[in-house]
């Protein structure tokens, strides 16, 4: 008796050992299979953001469409794409034209020295004032300033000829003109407050709106690009008198010689 109930004991224990490996066995593998599709679900999502970034990567800049954009052209402006900047009432066939970048502390340094005497010229009558602007600095340093406050040139400029230069005087002023290597000119903000030291511009909503929705990015791109291709311009400050290159003056008596020099005065 003892023996036989002893056998069956033994022969339930294995059948419930049996039952338990059946269902471990059934668990592990569906632990794989959750396994597997995690990690399908891993690979693809990293795949999917890798394609992301490249797709993201490839997509062009702001500025990239903007070189293709419809040029909206500031008044005060002429040519082909309104890239054509010149100033001045004199009767004279005589033009200064100015090569400049936003960001170029020669520029700076230059309208710090002489800009003052330049435009006087202009305003007297003596010479038409033309303007070039590039932004290769852009490419050089890294960042859009250039770019940017070139753009909000093209805002000044509509709203006047006077606003343009005394916006491009409170740009290079040693007040506001940053370091080459920094880029405050990519503030929207920043060209704003400047702007505000400039009479025509202080507060001036049309001219806040263009600077940021940059209704004059394109017009930018194209006045860049205008530079790019400018003869004898391989860098900046660059002075042509007469559309020849002179060595830029540092003084408003060397400008004055200068002047002499190339006939424009006596």
């Amino acid at each position: 008796m003892s023996k036989r109930n002893s056998q069956s004991a033994k022969s339930a224990a294995r059948e419930r050992l049996r039952q338990e490996r059946e269902r471990q066995a059934k668990r592990d593998k569906v632990k794989r299979q959750v396994i597997v599709a995690a990690s399908i679900v891993g690979v693809l999502a990293i795949a999917g953001g890798i394609s992301y970034a490249v797709v993201q990567g490839n997509k062009p800049s702001g500025w990239e469409k903007a070189a293709e954009a419809k040029v909206v052209a500031p008044a005060n402006t002429s040519g082909k794409d309104g890239t054509t900047v010149v100033m001045g009432e004199s009767k004279s066939d005589h033009v200064i034209h100015l090569y400049e970048d936003p960001r170029c502390p020669g520029c700076a340094a230059m309208e710090q020295s002489i800009g003052e005497t330049v435009n006087k010229g202009m305003e007297d009558g003596d010479y038409k004032l033309a303007f070039t602007v590039g932004t290769f600095l852009d490419g050089n340093l890294g960042g859009e300033g250039s770019k940017n406050a070139l753009s909000a040139l093209g805002a000044a400029l509509n709203v006047s000829p006077e606003a343009f230069v005394d916006y491009k005087t409170a740009l290079y002023s040693t007040e506001y003109h940053p370091e080459e290597s920094t880029d405050e000119f990519a503030k929207d903000d920043y060209l704003i407050k400047v702007a505000n030291t400039v009479d025509a511009l202080k507060n001036n909503k049309k001219f806040q709106n263009a600077v940021e929705k940059g209704t004059y990015d394109a017009w930018a791109m194209r006045m860049s690009k205008s530079f790019d291709q400018a003869d004898g311009v391989e860098s900046t400050p660059t002075i042509k008198i007469n559309d020849k290159v002179i060595e830029t003056p540092s003084t408003a008596d060397a400008w004055n010689k200068a002047l002499k020099d190339a006939g424009v005065t006596k």
